[in-house]
């Protein structure tokens, strides 16, 4: 998985992290606890492991964020027969204890049938706080388009994505649909790479544009076509903040405000959520999305019961079996891309963020996992290869229970 994107500009509430110093500049070493101010203006990519720590879990503190407001009901979670292998004196029990402390997590939830089986909780995480998501937020985005099209707001996902963005015409977006855009196969070229100071991930944060422009329509509309829109999938985050504006620019609401009307307040998450702004004052669409533990599960819990909330549905017609299913292939057998998730061949499907984040949505086992942690590299194999070694450890303890499926 790639990296997502990271904000530029200071705003005036609370300051973004520059971009600039995500990037570049060393980490110095802190004998107390890190200092907020300290955060904001040194880069991410050099927080150090203590700073990573502290900073997820005061995402909002550091970075200017607008809230996402919970209603007046809570969805109750309650508490599940704990998972027999992880309980105390389980088989798993050390394993378990072994992956929370070598993987830096910070809070672990299993749901089953809307139930909490497994709850654990690390590094200051407790019930009532937020960490941060980085780019699960992509798939909180996507499922925006879904509830977008259940109120009329976007007609159809084979629109033009200038329909919406009429700031993209003229542009290498002339020809790319909202479809190629959610799968990211919209065609137009795009480098992703943190490494490189000349990539457009790079350049796009630091991009200021014309007085009264939307700084993300004014970057992506001087991308190059790469390749006919459709025939080739590669990740950019610049698409998905894309994504953001056409929620946004359509129904005419703040991605903050309608996450709430559709979702958040309506399904029953207990505490507001919090999403990080761009330099322009937009949230990002990509990225760096805060809730609780709980309310990540709940969000999983939401996408199982397929999309319903407040006693009707808040998604389009088969939104979900589209969005949860490979609509495009990444070069992984038996993995691909739906529309802002990631999908596997067995019908399971994942929200995924740097340095660890992740909603598992298992239909078959009526399963929802969420791991936050604070790995210690953003993306790597080893940590990869063992989240999955963790994850194929619940399903088996969960088989092991003989769970029927439907």
């Amino acid at each position: 998985m790639t990296l997502p994107g990271f904000p530029v500009r200071v705003l005036q509430i609370t300051r973004i992290v520059p971009f600039a110093a995500l990037l570049a500049l060393s980490a110095t070493a802190i004998r107390a606890q890190p200092a907020i101010a300290s955060l904001r203006d040194r880069p991410l990519a050099a927080w150090n492991q203590e700073e990573r720590e502290f900073g997820f879990l005061r995402w909002s503190a550091i970075n200017e964020t607008r809230p996402v407001r919970r209603g007046a009901r809570v969805h109750p979670l309650p508490a599940g027969a704990p998972l027999r292998a992880f309980a105390r004196g389980g088989a798993e029990v050390g394993q378990l204890d072994a992956y929370i402390a070598e993987q830096k997590v910070a809070g672990m939830l299993v749901l089953q049938d809307g139930k909490r089986r497994l709850e654990r909780y690390a590094l200051g995480l407790t019930p009532a706080k937020r960490w941060t998501s980085f780019s699960v937020a992509k798939s909180i985005t996507g499922t925006l388009v879904g509830a977008a099209l259940r109120d009329g707001y976007i007609k159809s996902v084979d629109d033009l994505v200038t329909r919406y963005i009429p700031g993209l015409r003229g542009s290498a977006y002339d020809s790319v649909t909202v479809r190629q855009l959610l799968t990211m196969t919209s065609g137009v070229r795009w480098n992703e790479d943190y490494t490189d100071t000349t990539s457009d991930v790079y350049r796009f944060h630091y991009h200021t544009p014309p007085r009264g422009e939307n700084a993300t329509v004014s970057f992506m509309r001087t991308l190059a076509r790469d390749t006919t829109p459709g025939t080739k999938w590669a990740y950019k985050t610049g698409e998905t903040n894309l994504i953001g504006v056409l929620v946004s620019s359509a129904t005419k609401q703040r991605l903050s405000s309608y996450l709430s009307r559709t979702i958040w307040g309506t399904y029953g998450m207990e505490v507001d959520a919090t999403w990080q702004l761009d330099r322009g004052g937009h949230e990002h669409g990509g990225c760096c999305f805060q809730a609780t533990l709980r309310d990540f599960g709940r969000f999983g819990q939401f996408i199982l019961e397929q999309g319903r909330a407040g006693g009707r549905s808040r998604l389009a017609d088969g939104w979900l079996d589209a969005a949860t299913h490979r609509q495009a292939g990444i070069g992984a057998v038996g993995r691909g891309y739906g529309y802002q998730w990631w999908t596997v061949d067995d019908g399971t499907f994942a929200a995924r963020g740097i340095h660890g984040q992740t909603i598992h949505v298992d239909p078959a086992r009526r399963l929802v996992v969420v791991i936050l942690s604070a790995w210690p590299v953003a993306t790597g194999q080893d940590p990869s290869a063992a989240r999955t070694e963790m994850m194929n450890r619940i399903i088996a303890a969960i088989d092991a229970e003989g769970v029927s499926r439907p």
